[in-house]
């Protein structure tokens, strides 16, 4: 089973690598595109059926090992062979790499990409980048601006900028492969599962690779942020260290800033008491704050970045979930004459109900720390670790850092949820805490696996074409979910209070 899925997944990367050359996302590809028009372009029928064929045996090969590749390093190897040809073709599933050397090359011809769109200063390569984004600031933090901007002055045309786009990106990946095992062993799973469900995702592959999306270089600064936090609590120069790692996180994509509250909890050195969380999470947070201080000012940007954050949600699609209920609701008042405007009050409350949801999720998460045994730092990996079939056993993990780092993976859950849009490449970011931490993967595996349909080779977003029918059913969804949570806390309400 396991040689056959190696070999059918690289026969799909392989597919959608074909695919990206017949009608990626070039340089030159009409934009706009749909399914029909794809369809009818002169290598429409291939381009469609080697992206179909090669995302269902990627997503196929990566499913049924969901409970484990064979060994570790199995699971490295098999990564890697899968990205090869990813390596090599055209940009895939998105645009946005191109709105990246924009935002790059306005930074570098000394204009702030912040204030200033890159339509407005001139970007040379401006008719490659989406439309939505030409007039928008860019979105990002100082750190991955700079990036960018290195990628233009290496690069020097369109083509080595992408090039060197993908190499920061593949660096970043490398960066959090390196940090997955040591994370395994501090949350007592095996690395052979977590690196196969982290690294081997079919939305890996295609978006942080192919896609060069940043967000390979911020899962890279938070695994490896998260990896000093938990090899040295207490200690105040690593967790400055740690803090400083997680603050250029969030300086390349705000998002990681949802994870920092909980690696505060696995910074505390022995019981968790309110006098160790301020000492030991204080080091965490000023390492965080100088990263986000010096790198602001070096970068002569400020925070004007902030800003940026709030166009983001520009575009309406059902795969957000408060988005699908805002589309609902204003379908149901088109229907009897009216026009609620819904979408921005239900994307204005889910990010009041993401607030409370972190505050909930952090608050049991220390519960459960104060109420068990101090942690004890995890041990290494020692030879007896490993069967002589080569399988990887879990070492004894802390329990302080699986509360911690499972809080952190349900934050970045509820942020992806919760937010006003969601694309595909966000399912990469709780994966690999996930994947570290979580008994059960189908809950998460299955919307991954999902997403990977989500985009043809272009960027085209099937959420488009579907955006009714989407909604509907997205809050069908919704409400079958919340009621089924609804019956589990009745039905295990009673069970609870005689042991109160």
């Amino acid at each position: 089973m396991a040689r056959f899925a190696r070999y059918a997944g690289l026969v799909g990367a392989i597919l959608l690598t074909v695919a990206g050359y017949l009608g990626g996302a070039l340089p030159d590809a009409p934009l706009g595109a749909t399914p029909a028009s794809i369809w009818r372009a002169p290598h429409g029928p291939a381009t469609l059926t080697c992206w179909l064929i090669g995302t269902a045996l990627l997503v196929g090969a990566w499913w049924s090992l969901r409970a484990g590749a064979p060994s570790s390093r199995w699971a490295y190897v098999t990564a890697g062979l899968w990205a090869l040809p990813l390596l090599v073709a055209p940009p895939l599933g998105s645009r946005d790499v191109y709105s990246y050397a924009c935002q790059g090359w306005t930074y570098a011809h000394g204009v702030d990409p912040y204030a200033v769109p890159v339509a407005a200063a001139g970007c040379p390569w401006l008719e490659t980048v989406a439309p939505i984004w030409r007039d928008t600031p860019a979105p990002y933090g100082p750190v991955f601006v700079l990036l960018a901007a290195f990628a233009v002055g290496v690069g020097g045309g369109l083509t080595g900028t992408i090039v060197a786009l993908r190499v920061i990106a593949v660096a970043g990946l490398l960066l959090a492969a390196y940090c997955l095992p040591g994370l395994a062993r501090a949350a007592g799973v095996p690395t052979r599962r977590a690196a196969w469900l982290a690294l081997a995702a079919p939305v890996v592959g295609v978006h942080l690779v192919a896609g060069a999306h940043n967000d390979a270089v911020m899962l890279g600064l938070l695994l490896c942020g998260l990896l000093v936090v938990v090899r040295r609590p207490g200690r105040p120069a690593a967790l400055l260290l740690a803090g400083v790692l997680l603050g250029l996180a969030v300086t390349v994509k705000a998002t990681a800033v949802v994870v920092a509250p909980f690696a505060a909890l696995a910074a505390v050195h022995g019981r968790h008491t309110v006098r160790a969380l301020l000492r030991d999470g204080g080091w965490l947070a000023g390492g965080l704050l100088a990263a986000l201080l010096v790198t602001s000012a070096l970068s002569g940007l400020g925070f004007g970045w902030v800003g940026g954050l709030t166009r983001s949600g520009d575009s309406e699609q059902w795969t957000s979930p408060p988005t699908a209920v805002g589309l609902v609701v204003d379908y149901a008042g088109a229907l009897v004459g009216r026009d609620p405007q819904a979408v921005p009050v239900t994307r204005a409350v889910a990010l009041v109900l993401l607030a409370v949801v972190l505050l909930v999720l952090w608050w049991r998460a220390w519960r459960e720390l104060r109420a068990g045994p101090p942690g004890a730092p995890p041990r290494e990996l020692r030879a007896d670790d490993r069967d002589p079939s080569g399988v990887d056993r879990p070492a004894a993990g802390s329990a302080r850092c699986r509360a911690a780092l499972h809080g952190a993976g349900l934050a970045l859950v509820a942020t992806v949820v919760l937010a006003p849009v969601f694309h595909p490449w966000y399912a990469t970011w709780p994966l690999a805490l996930l994947a570290l931490t979580s008994a059960r993967t189908t809950w998460f595996a299955l919307p991954v696996a999902v997403a990977a349909f989500l985009v043809l080779p272009d960027g085209t977003n099937l959420a488009r074409f579907t955006k009714a029918p989407g909604a509907l059913a997205m809050t069908v969804l919704l409400l079958f979910l919340l009621l089924r949570v609804r019956e589990r806390v009745r039905r295990n309400g009673p069970e609870r209070r005689p042991r109160s």
